[in-house]
């Protein structure tokens, strides 16, 4: 899933590979999917977007938006994002497909769910997008820790961590993929509540997070994701399901995996405490 790590290094790629070519051909909805979000009817994305010429892309929270001359197209969630060189032979399902005036292209296909959003730049109003922009990301200066202390508020304090980190957009684009090693990072369990935290674990949290967001993205995102060029990221997940047959670099102990608010949580049954 597209989350801000992933986010950031998509932008930059999608930038450094598309900017300055044209649209030439515009496949949407060629393969159905149950669980593909477009904005209107995706039969008209190619009256939009073709002869547009590719700016620039950038991340917002978990999302990454392409400019294409007066269109934005905005990718989120599980959309998996591919590049091809003018050889490569073209994806056999996509539920988006952009062919340039160099014919490389870029593919779009979708396993669980995700959003391909065309509309004309400043009309896109959906407000997980207007959130996500509005709120400074975690890799800003903006992203303070007073402004992260400001987050907590006496209606979370009955909040699991888990819950308060990612969910309800407080922090958009951190969801549960990099929330399992920010809280292993912080020695938290996610079970943990926010009401237990002291002033110094809310400070050791913040640092946490900025430190392993930071450190996932400049490693090129998860080695659970890949990129447009379908490598993956060269960050090593301390938690994901690639850990369970590790021991815990820290402790030793057995790592632990459960169902728990409509995913599954990955914690170190020795060293995080709940």
């Amino acid at each position: 899933m597209i989350e801000l790590p992933e986010a950031t290094v998509l932008a930059k790629q999608l930038s450094k590979e598309l900017s300055g070519r044209e649209i030439v051909e515009v496949i949407a909805a060629q393969n159905q999917h149950k669980f593909a979000w477009y904005s209107g009817d995706p039969a008209l994305y190619n009256v939009y977007l073709t002869h547009k010429q590719i700016e620039m892309a950038f991340a917002y929270g978990g999302q990454v938006e392409l400019w294409a001359g007066d269109m934005t197209l905005v990718f989120s969630d599980g959309v998996n994002l591919r590049f091809h060189s003018k050889n490569d032979p073209p994806p056999g399902k996509h539920q988006l497909f952009l062919k340039f005036n160099d014919e490389t292209s870029l593919s779009a296909s979708i396993a669980m769910y995700g959003g391909l959003l065309c509309t004309p730049k400043g009309k896109n109003d959906n407000p997980y997008y207007l959130i996500a922009k509005e709120k400074p990301s975690p890799f800003s200066d903006a992203f303070t820790l007073d402004y992260f202390l400001k987050l907590f508020t006496p209606k979370d304090l009955k909040l699991s961590l888990k819950a308060f980190l990612a969910t309800n957009q407080r922090i958009p684009g951190l969801g549960n993929g990099v929330l399992q090693d920010i809280l292993f990072n912080a020695g938290f369990h996610p079970r943990k509540k926010v009401v237990s935290l002291e002033e110094n674990d809310k400070n050791g949290l913040f640092l946490a997070l900025k430190n392993t967001l930071l450190n996932m993205m400049e490693l090129g995102g998860r080695e659970t994701e890949k990129d447009i060029y379908g490598n993956p990221g060269g960050y090593t997940t301390i938690l994901s399901k690639n850990s369970l047959s590790r021991p815990c670099k820290r402790c030793g102990s057995q790592i632990m995996k459960e169902a728990y608010l409509g995913g599954s949580i990955y914690y170190c049954s020795g060293c995080q405490t709940y």
